[in-house]
């Protein structure tokens, strides 16, 4: 089925499943959920390739699900994070089949969870609103260079709006509208770099099915949760997935690109 065995693709589909219902529910994770257990049954530059479209679908749905207005001045509020993705995921997909993968997992997989412990431990990690931009401008940077790559460009936006304390809403919305631009720049990117072509795409096309059945229900699951239990959960899953791609890096040393 569409180049795999039935069993790893029926578990591709219940692996988006999972991953929209957790994006509909908190906002973000799909790509790191996807990618760290697709990079178990595929290889890598497999993974990459099913991610995209199912991303790039549902962050459109996240932008807009309040209403191109909130979307727009979402633009507007994060214009500088928005601008260092959209210029860097291109300059790092170039690389997306020659950096080892070992390394783009540890290097992500480490600073989330250092992170996401800190604040879970009560530690408060503020900005001061006088280095906004300067970060905002950094984790930028950093989330287009591991976009590229990984097609995870999430957790520095992640990092950067918990440390300013957005609100619940305003969270959901800018990441949806971050991510959505950031998904359209990767899916030009690799339809470019051939990472994305006729054998992989019709993988990545299926599955978007059960990414949108997922966020649906997500969707119902975060109206229900208060900003308390929306902000812990946030931290949990960013030390969750942290930890597993730090476990990926692990079993990818030493194996070839």
């Amino acid at each position: 089925m569409f180049g795999l065995d039935p069993l790893v693709f029926w578990i591709a589909m219940a692996v988006t499943l999972f991953s929209g219902f957790v994006k509909g529910a908190i906002g973000f994770a799909m790509p790191m959920i996807m990618m760290s257990a697709l990079g178990s049954i595929l290889s890598a530059r497999q993974a990459l390739a099913a991610v995209i479209l199912p991303v790039l679908l549902t962050n459109v749905w996240q932008a807009l699900r309040q209403g191109p207005g909130p979307a727009w001045q979402a633009v507007c509020a994060y214009r500088w994070h928005i601008a260092m993705v959209v210029l860097f995921i291109p300059v790092s997909a170039m690389f997306a089949t020659r950096v080892p993968q070992w390394v783009m997992y540890a290097l992500l997989g480490v600073p989330i969870s250092l992170f996401a412990l800190w604040q879970l431990a009560g530690r408060s990690l503020a900005i001061p609103v006088h280095h906004r931009r300067r970060v905002e401008i950094v984790t930028g940077i950093v989330g287009g260079l591991y976009g590229g790559i990984s097609g995870i460009w999430g957790p520095p936006l992640l990092v950067y709006l918990l440390s300013i304390r957005a609100p619940k809403d305003e969270q959901m919305r800018a990441q949806g509208v971050v991510f959505c631009i950031g998904a359209a720049v990767l899916t030009v990117s690799h339809l470019q770099s051939g990472l994305l072509n006729q054998q992989t795409l019709p993988l990545s096309a299926v599955i978007v099915i059960p990414a949108l059945i997922g966020m649906w229900l997500g969707n119902l699951a975060h109206d229900r949760l208060d900003v308390a239990q929306f902000r812990r959960w946030t931290l949990v899953l960013l030390v969750l997935t942290g930890l597993n791609l730090m476990r990926r890096a692990l079993e990818l040393i030493g194996a070839p690109v």
